[in-house]
Order: C-alpha cells, then structure tokens, then sequence
C-alpha cells in the first residue's frame, strides 16, 4: 500500500532512531494521508483519493 500524496507526491522520508547509547536504528516518517473524495472534470465525478493535510490545509484539491 503506497503511502504517498496524489497531488503533490509527497512521500516517506528515512532516517534513524538515535538513543541516548547512539545505537541507531533505521526508521521512516510518513506523510499525514487522509482519504478523502474530491471532484475530478466537470459534473459529478468523485473519486476517492489520499492526499496529504498539506495540500488539504491549502485548498489544493476540491473536495
């Protein structure tokens, strides 16, 4: 199941979980997604997609 945005393409980034003993180890960090029905063409054509709280915050898709 992929974890990234429709409209911006915003993705899972990596890393590493650092201790107090430096022993690290490997991580990720996903993106906020929420599935949500937005209006794709003209008329009443929705369809479910994932898109981030980013672009949902920033009235990038229509809803």
């Amino acid at each position: 199941m992929s974890s990234v945005c429709e409209v911006c393409g915003k993705a899972p980034t990596f890393g590493n979980n650092v201790p107090w003993s430096h022993k690290k180890t490997k991580r990720r960090w996903n993106p906020n997604l929420q599935s949500v029905r937005i209006a794709t063409g003209s008329g009443d054509n929705k369809r479910r997609a994932k898109v981030c709280t980013s672009c949902l915050k920033a009235n990038k898709v229509a809803r």
